[in-house]
């Protein structure tokens, strides 16, 4: 067996895993292949195709040298004897399970071309979120291969975007579930080599395929109802004159609580959390398990609820009518740190506005050009990448993402470029509201009267 590591699928996950992959395993060959050739162009020049702190660097200390990006996918896999399978694993649109079942056409696409071009024995790590029990599948697939054989191993990624490569340099735990066969076992511990390069090994954790792949839904799914547990808190702190983010405290000081997670805002987005708690909802409903599912779409519901809720308190604020006033929408990418406008709250509001008839603005420090793209469909859309250029005339701002640079604008400019009444609603509270009334603007923020 040789050392060298191939990944089929160079967006946010394959991207980044391989490149602290290969910078910490100078002594191996890592290949990253995907059929999109403007992207892996991408990864090879020096505008990368997804922005990332710290990306830039590691990919630049090993590209050329142990890190190569190619469409050669075929000649990847004969190469290497490791194979990641990193592609998009969307909520299905069509068919059985359409809006919560995932849709394995590209890792079912993957998986064929591993076994087709395959030159011996290969050990197949899933990487992309799956359904539990999907490594049956693709161990089926692969198992047509008259000559070879092939050892499926669950691997998922616990990457919170905006620290991803933070999170892969010192991950709080790596996951590793496979067969408990001999030949399992072998495969776990070639795949546990890798990243004891710089992980402690009392952080490697070993597991069979299943609980690894229900590890990961499970996470992801608790993350997403805690965000829609204290979302449900803002609506009612609201409504009672309690300080949301005062109650938050109190919550995160409980040791068996704990303070991450606990920020109000406008509900959860990203390509995981949604994709995730819909894909368990389709699999609670697979076993018979109603009750289970109906509590976890109601932690989808929350999340939509919210971004309805930021909404009606701009409408109402703003003497009930949106027609024909601007809005500025400051921030479109999903959180703060990356460009990434996959499931974003600010999406779901701005076609919220749209439906209002209002005239809307969008900002933000690097989702612009995604945000071209989803917001395509809408008439009255204007994207600006200067703040202060955006806030000229506005009748109100939505701050939407937790980007610092927003923390610091001089809000006093700010002021002074929009149309009076100026109305700024904090949805991540994290600006100085006293202060911001100070200088004659009225506020709102999510869980705060």
């Amino acid at each position: 067996m040789n050392r060298d590591i191939a990944c089929i699928g160079a967006g946010y996950i394959g991207g980044p895993t391989m490149a602290v992959i290969a910078q910490k395993n100078p002594d191996r060959k890592v290949m990253v292949v995907d059929i999109n050739q403007a992207r892996i162009d991408a990864w090879n020049s020096d505008n990368l195709p997804i922005y990332e702190p710290g990306l830039d660097e590691v990919v630049k200390s090993c590209r050329g040298k142990n890190l190569f990006f190619s469409t050669d996918i075929a000649g990847a896999i004969k190469a290497c004897d490791i194979i990641f399978v990193g592609v998009n694993t969307p909520t299905k649109t069509f068919g059985e399970g359409a809006g919560y079942a995932s849709d394995l056409q590209y890792w079912e696409a993957a998986a064929r071309t591993i076994s087709q071009e395959a030159n011996g024995d290969k050990i197949v790590v899933e990487k992309s979120t799956l359904p539990v029990r999907t490594a049956d599948s693709m161990a089926a697939v692969l198992h047509t291969h008259p000559e070879h054989t092939f050892t499926v191993l669950s691997n998922p990624e616990f990457l919170a975007e905006g620290s991803a490569i933070r999170d892969l340099l010192d991950p709080d735990r790596v996951l590793i579930g496979g067969p408990q066969d001999r030949r399992g076992k072998a495969a776990i511990k070639a795949l546990v080599d890798v990243y004891a390069a710089w992980v402690p090994r009392r952080r490697i954790l070993t597991t069979n395929v299943w609980s690894s792949e229900m590890s990961k839904l499970a996470a992801n799914a608790m993350l997403a109802q805690r965000i829609s547990s204290v979302n449900a808190f803002s609506a009612l702190c609201e409504a009672t004159g309690a300080d949301i983010q005062e109650v938050a405290g109190v919550l995160g000081m409980d040791k068996r609580i704990g303070p991450k997670f606990l920020q109000a805002g406008p509900g959860f987005g990203g390509s995981c959390f949604k994709k995730d708690v819909l894909n368990l909802v389709y699999l609670c409903r697979t076993y018979g398990l109603d009750d289970c599912a109906d509590y976890w779409e109601s932690v989808i519901s929350m999340n939509e609820a919210q971004q309805k809720r930021i909404v009606a308190r701009t409408v109402k604020a703003l003497f009930n009518t949106l027609a024909g006033k601007r809005i500025a929408l400051f921030g479109f990418a999903f959180k703060a740190n990356t460009g990434d406008t996959r499931e974003t709250p600010s999406l779901t509001v701005a076609n919220l506005l749209a439906e209002e008839h209002a005239q809307i603005v969008v900002t933000d420090p690097k989702a612009l050009p995604n945000a071209e793209r989803d917001l395509a469909h809408l008439q009255n859309i204007t994207l600006e990448p200067d703040p202060y250029r955006a806030a000229e005339g506005a009748d109100a701002i939505l701050l939407m993402t937790e980007w610092d640079c927003y923390r610091t604008l001089d809000w006093a400019r700010v002021y002074a470029a929009m149309r009076k009444p100026a109305l700024i609603f904090d949805t991540r509270n994290i600006l100085d509201l006293p202060a911001l009334r100070a200088l004659g603007f009225n506020t709102l923020a999510v869980g705060r009267a």
